[in-house]
């Protein structure tokens, strides 16, 4: 059972998403102030996930985050904070801080649930690609240039992984890559939509869509390319789908207008994360990842 530490300084509120989050299969665990939370963090082991009142007495939320993300054993714990503070700024602080889900009160059950799973999905994801990376691991380090096509997640992920192991630093590379990989597949290919994908995630049929969309006609024939080289010091993985583009530039950085989404974090994430640089070409159906090999 996920372990999802709860903090709110009101009683009343602790009742009801405790109720809440039970009923949806998850364990409980709660504080009602900052200090608390962080004892919490110390004495309890497996939580997986942070649902974090930005309004509190004594130590408030954003407080409380940026203890969290400071300490290298919780960092990587995603944080969804509930706030009533909805001002582009108020926002863009708690983003700053590391916050990765935000969720603006009132909401609905069905909402806060949602995006507690993604969170937590995601988190499991990149833990899973990190753990099997290394599994990968063979002689990659010695390829200069390689070109592969691709139409599957599934595919896409077996890419990620062997061209990951190329990088200095696989287990960081992967997040990344598998990232692009798919957004050619799911944006590009299959042209779903932002808007789409986000519904989809919420009624949980992503999976289902990818799968019925790969199976039309019109989209059997549809490949993605990886094309992979590297002189030593500088490292380029460049990615082509069929699809018509998009403007990536809005996604660059995660936006406050986003950071009630359930996705939309996967560029921005994989810049700071696993290459130096990401630079779209065109209308936006081709990215060139860089890795520089810093040789300080």
């Amino acid at each position: 059972m996920r372990k999802i530490l709860y903090v709110d300084d009101d009683a009343l509120n602790r009742d009801i998403l405790r109720e809440l989050l039970c009923e949806g299969g998850y364990d409980v665990v709660e504080a009602d102030d900052g200090d608390t939370a962080l004892q919490r963090l110390q004495d309890t082991s497996g939580i997986d996930a942070i649902l974090l009142d930005r309004m509190m007495p004594r130590m408030g939320g954003i407080e409380v985050l940026k203890a969290v993300k400071a300490d290298a054993r919780f960092a990587d714990i995603p944080v969804i904070m509930q706030t009533a503070a909805t001002s582009r700024d108020q926002i863009l602080q708690g983003i700053k801080a590391g916050v990765y889900y935000y969720l603006t009160k009132p909401y609905e059950d069905q909402m806060l649930l949602a995006i507690v799973g993604a969170a937590l999905q995601d988190a499991a994801q990149k833990q899973r690609l990190r753990e099997e990376v290394a599994q990968h691991r063979s002689l990659m380090g010695l390829l200069e240039q390689a070109r592969f096509r691709f139409r599957t997640p599934q595919e896409a992920r077996s890419l990620a992984f062997l061209i990951a192991n190329c990088f200095p630093e696989p287990e960081a590379a992967i997040y990344g890559l598998h990232e692009m990989l798919s957004n050619a597949i799911e944006h590009g290919n299959l042209g779903i939509t932002y808007q789409e994908k986000t519904r989809l995630i919420l009624e949980g049929r992503l999976r289902e869509e990818i799968e019925r969309r790969l199976a039309l006609p019109a989209n059997r024939e549809k490949w993605a390319w990886l094309s992979f080289e590297t002189d030593g010091k500088t490292l380029r993985a460049r990615i082509r789908d069929q699809g018509n583009g998009f403007d990536w530039r809005p996604f660059l950085d995660i936006s406050p207008e986003r950071a009630m989404h359930p996705h939309g974090r996967g560029i921005a994430t994989a810049l700071r994360m696993s290459f130096s640089s990401l630079d779209y070409v065109g209308c936006g159906n081709e990215v060139v990842c860089t890795f520089v090999v810093d040789e300080a």
